[in-house]
């Protein structure tokens, strides 16, 4: 099946180059704002926020007074990125600098790790690296004001949220209230998946926002060329169609679904030994580091695989493995399950393949990040994600189907993120300047009035967009059978006042706007006739200059969605859908549905058929509609 996105990308070599301090492009950025208190860093994997959060340390603590720097991670592998470095090498005023002792991700006991945290604050060292766990754990054992003056860095940041069950979202709430700790946040995305925001409006405003997106990271490399994002469809179990996308003469991280999830067979270690078998044959398995070589059944080509489903005192033991790759021949394929997404450094990986679909934004944009690092060995990166087919006569249709509209949603968000960003600006009546190459102008459209407004538009539009993807009720509009400014005047509006609770209507409206346009116009094409310029708008060509916010108005800014599911499945499965769908908007009590069951078998007798649900006969439809009902009842029941 051929990619969803294929995204080619100019090789600038901009974002890898450093400056006369040896800061990338990304890392510049954000040292420009290093007076700010409170920093979040948004940019993708492989940019160099582990690099860009030294570099702001060493200025606050030579230069703004901090006395410490504490980093928190979400995982202890990812700990590796934030060893001593000679940042003096490359042009900066100093070095970076940690003491073992005080790298609280190598193994051991989280009580230890705790009690090591407490020392550190009463040391005259002053770099500190653990994991969120540790940092959450200290906390219970400390004074907020012993932060006070401090530097907290936590990567990963989608991490947080404001449940009241997220213990670091509490620790963090209390260190921005209670303390007068500087705090820096990174993450390579800021939208969590579970529909829970990750700060409150007023702690969000507390930050200034670094925001350094996807297509500069990509457009900006050296070596790698081209992204491509695919979704491929299997029945059955998994492990019979894995060889078919499984490619072991490219570096692959294979990550094999959640135990919890539809897609695992329940015994995560017999798929890892299936998935090896079908590989070859495994020769040797090294003591010292678990890392097992493999002969390949097709040609006898020797393998290094690494298998981190392992969950006891061995898996320790790959990791550390991992942490040391220095070339491509020191490994060939990752099995994982919930490790190596975030901040895992493999710059050699050229293929993510994921079982599963992933509803969350976060969670694809860092699987992907694992194969886009800039490398000699590639000039192609590749995600793939493996996801079972629903089945029309599976009880569990349809939250199969709700899943796979989430997985063609997140590819469709993620080819707005890869894409060239377009200025939007309100067209005025007297001004007849055309537009410049990223700026669009539109009659009509609605200006940021408050920096607010300004702030959510420049650095939140993208997760904004996920959190209205992943919406059930939006979900099932993309029939198309919804007018579209159902969608664009009702529908984004209620999703954009739950997210952001303290915007007024005026500017609720100013954001809906941005919203819209932001999805139309990137799902267009723009094409130069002479001296115009047209995009593409609902299947025609129309003049930028003419762009006019009713028109937009006038288009689902996220049909496309489900124009891409409907060209993915067979007939039977794609007809399983839209019943699915369907049944989601019918009203029908059992009573009328037995009452029209015998006038269903007579219709299908006569026209040899089943009646449509998109017929214009309100009888026929009627009828299509009990049938959809009784199908989904007989399903339910098991039948």
């Amino acid at each position: 099946m051929p990619n969803l996105v294929e995204v080619t990308y100019g090789q600038t070599g901009q974002s890898t180059n450093t400056d006369e301090m040896g800061m990338r492009e990304m890392q510049a950025r954000a040292y420009a704002a290093r007076d700010a208190q409170h920093l979040l860093i948004k940019a993708p994997p492989a940019s160099g926020k582990s690099r860009a959060l030294m570099f702001l340390a060493l200025d606050k603590m030579h230069n703004q007074g901090v006395k410490k720097t504490i980093v928190a991670v979400p995982e202890r592998s990812i700990g590796a990125s934030f060893v001593s470095t000679k940042l003096s090498k490359y042009g900066f005023f100093t070095d970076w600098e940690l003491n073992p002792k005080w790298d609280l991700c190598s193994p051991g006991g989280e009580e230890r790790k705790s009690q090591a945290f407490l020392e550190f604050l009463e040391s005259d060292d002053q770099v500190l690296v653990c994991a969120h766990a540790t940092l959450r754990n200290a906390f219970e054992e400390i004074e907020t004001s012993q932060l006070d003056n401090l530097l907290i860095a936590i990567d990963e940041f989608h991490h947080v949220s404001r449940d009241a069950d997220n213990r670091l979202g509490e620790v963090l709430r209390d260190i921005l209230t209670e303390s007068s700790a500087h705090v820096i946040a990174m993450t390579g995305s800021y939208f969590r998946g579970d529909s829970v925001p990750i700060l409150a409006p007023e702690d969000e405003s507390r930050f200034t926002h670094v925001v350094y997106n996807y297509y500069e990271q990509l457009n900006g490399y050296e070596h790698l060329k081209s992204l491509g994002i695919g979704y491929h469809f299997y029945q059955g179990k998994y492990t019979t169609a894995i060889n078919e996308i499984l490619d072991t003469d490219k570096k692959t991280i294979l990550h094999i679904p959640n135990v919890n999830s539809g897609e695992s067979t329940k015994d995560k270690y017999a798929e890892v030994d299936y998935i090896i078998d079908s590989i070859g044959e495994v020769v040797e398995t090294d003591p010292d580091t678990r890392i097992m070589t493999i002969k390949r059944k097709s040609d006898g080509k020797l393998l290094k695989v690494a298998d981190l489903v392992l969950d006891d005192v061995e898996r320790d033991k790959v990791i550390g493995y991992l942490r040391q790759i220095k070339t491509p021949e020191d490994m060939d394929l990752i099995i994982a399950l919930g490790m190596a997404k975030e901040g895992f450094d493999w710059v050699f990986c050229e293929h993510a393949l994921t079982v599963g679909y992933r509803g969350s934004l976060t969670e694809v944009v860092q699987i992907i990040g694992r194969c886009t690092r800039d490398s000699e060995n590639k000039v192609h990166a590749q995600f793939t994600n493996l996801i079972a087919q629903p089945d029309a006569a599976d009880e569990q249709v349809t939250l199969s189907v709700n899943n796979m509209l989430k997985a063609i949603s997140c590819s469709l968000l993620m080819e707005q993120v890869l894409a060239p960003s377009f200025k939007f600006k309100a067209r005025k009546d007297d001004d007849d300047t055309p537009s410049t190459k990223n700026e669009l102008k539109i009659k009509g459209f609605k200006e940021p009035s408050s920096k607010r407004v300004k702030d959510i538009v420049e650095s939140d539009l993208n997760d904004l967009k996920a959190t209205i993807l992943s919406d059930n009720t939006l979900q099932k509009t993309m029939t198309g059978n919804i007018d579209p400014e159902v969608v664009n005047k009702i529908l984004i509006p209620k999703i954009i006042r739950t997210k952001y609770p303290d915007l007024s209507d005026e500017e609720c409206e100013e954001i809906r706007q941005h919203v819209v346009v932001d999805a139309v116009l990137k799902n267009g094409e723009i094409k130069e006739t002479g001296d115009k310029r047209f995009i593409r708008m609902a299947g025609k060509f129309v003049n930028i200059d003419d762009l006019n916010i009713d028109l937009i108005d006038s288009i689902n800014p996220f049909q496309k969605a489900f124009e891409i599911l409907s060209k993915t499945v067979n007939a039977d499965v794609f007809k399983a859908i839209m019943e699915c769908i369907e049944m989601t908007r019918i009203q029908m009590t059992e009573d009328e549905a037995v009452h029209l069951w015998k006038k269903i078998k007579a219709f299908v007798k006569t026209h040899k058929r089943e009646p449509a649900l998109k017929a214009p006969d309100a009888q026929e439809h009627r009828m299509a509609e009990a049938l959809a009902y009784i199908k989904h009842q007989r399903r339910q029941k098991g039948l």
